[in-house]
């Protein structure tokens, strides 16, 4: 089985979308399959070429038995709406022109930005072969909650391509049933969704010892760590945070936010004006890395704004957590908080609510009791989200689909 695999986000870029698609690439070569993998050069999230790549018409490399084309794009920050489009535009064009050329039996294409399909899509009516949606992200939905585009005559059009695609793809894999339910009652037919949600790489994020130097250089030894590690988007109501944090009592209670984006110099500036010492700041660290970081937590801090939309978002960082028996501290109400409760994996805040924010920290800061029962939770979803799982049942969707065209 050839699978053409188009994508904004691969390694070494260490975002969720990047590091789903590398993980089950693994497994589908295991498996037998032919992966060829079109990206840009990686760039997320400042929008500056990263150090030995460049952005180059057209380049070939292989990792881990992968064949990665990447393809010139106009490189912006992930940050500011119509330089994005541009962006997003300009990696499908060159995508269409390079997929053209490349053997394959299935196209699956990835959002969140939904540009990557619109090329599966016209490359599927050239090739005459069928394309997959995986659905990661709920656009142009998102980009109205966050604040980045009013609803008009723009995002009644990006809709309608939106539901058209939906319709036009062979299959539509998305991450969480609440995306399922939500197309369902858009009209699209249901016998052609299935979902395949985020997971956690067992092996990877396995249970260690507090990395004990990495606590040292941070000067948090003895710190019961509430720690943020990923993206700082405009998704992420990290800016509710930090201005929260000038009413934790608790002198013990530190966060340490790992990572950068759109919000990274809102959140330092509103930190330095209230003259925080109650949370630390560190750069994006690489994906392997990240586990000696998670060693050090206690607790992994997952926010989202307040919004009916985030209600259909997990954030993936959960699993990671709850592999390494990390607890969550989780700011999102829907399917998210419907896994942390019935895992009992963490415990659950009122987004972009103080009082209930700060509650649920001290509770999860005071009680050891509490704090084990959730470790015993933590590896209970672990084990049920596991990605290696995951990513055969996916492969099986796809060669399903291939074959049944």
């Amino acid at each position: 089985m050839k699978i053409l695999f188009i994508t904004d986000n691969f390694p070494p870029e260490v975002n969720a979308p990047a590091t789903r698609t590398y993980e089950h690439c693994l497994e589908w070569i295991k498996e037998g399959a032919e992966i060829t993998i079109i990206t840009c050069a990686p760039n997320f999230t400042h929008g500056k070429v990263y150090e030995g790549y460049s952005n180059r018409f057209f380049s070939t490399e292989y990792k881990d038995g992968i064949k990665i084309i990447r393809v010139w794009s106009y490189i912006t920050a992930n940050e500011g709406f119509v330089k994005r489009v541009l962006d997003y535009l300009s990696f499908a064009f060159m995508t269409f022109w390079v997929g053209l050329f490349q053997k394959h039996d299935v196209i699956v294409a990835t959002s969140p930005q939904f540009f990557t399909t619109w090329t599966a899509s016209a490359l599927s009516k050239i090739r005459r072969t069928p394309w997959i949606f995986e659905l990661r992200d709920l656009w142009p939905e998102s980009i109205k909650t966050v604040g980045a585009m009013k609803q008009g005559k723009a995002i009644d059009i990006l809709e309608k391509i939106e539901l058209w695609l939906y319709k036009d793809a062979d299959k539509v894999i998305p991450v969480t049933n609440a995306f399922k339910t939500n197309l369902i009652a858009r009209g699209i037919d249901e016998n052609k969704i299935d979902v395949i949600t985020n997971g956690s790489n067992v092996e990877l994020f396995a249970p260690r010892q507090k990395d004990t130097e990495l606590l040292a250089t941070l000067g948090l030894e003895g710190k019961f760590i509430i720690g943020y590690i990923g993206t700082h988007g405009m998704a992420h109501s990290l800016d509710f945070i930090v201005n929260s944090l000038k009413d934790v009592k608790n002198k013990n209670i530190h966060f340490l936010f790992v990572g950068d984006g759109a919000m990274k110099e809102t959140i330092l500036s509103i930190a330095k004006d209230l003259s925080l010492s109650n949370i630390s700041f560190h750069a994006p660290v690489s994906k392997d890395d990240v586990p000696k970081y998670l060693s050090i937590i206690d607790v992994s801090l997952a926010p989202l704004k307040k919004s009916d939309t985030f209600k259909t978002v997990i954030p993936s960082k959960i699993f990671e957590a709850s592999a390494m028996l990390k607890p969550t501290l989780l700011g999102v109400q829907g399917q998210a908080q419907e896994i942390i409760q019935e895992y009992h994996a963490g415990l659950c805040f009122i987004p972009e609510d103080k009082t209930d924010f700060l509650n649920t920290l001290n509770k999860l800061a005071d009680s050891k009791e509490i704090y084990q029962d959730l470790q015993v939770g933590c590896a209970k979803l672990a084990k049920a989200y596991d990605r290696k799982v995951l990513a055969k049942s996916m492969l099986n969707l796809i060669v399903d689909t291939a074959e049944n065209r």
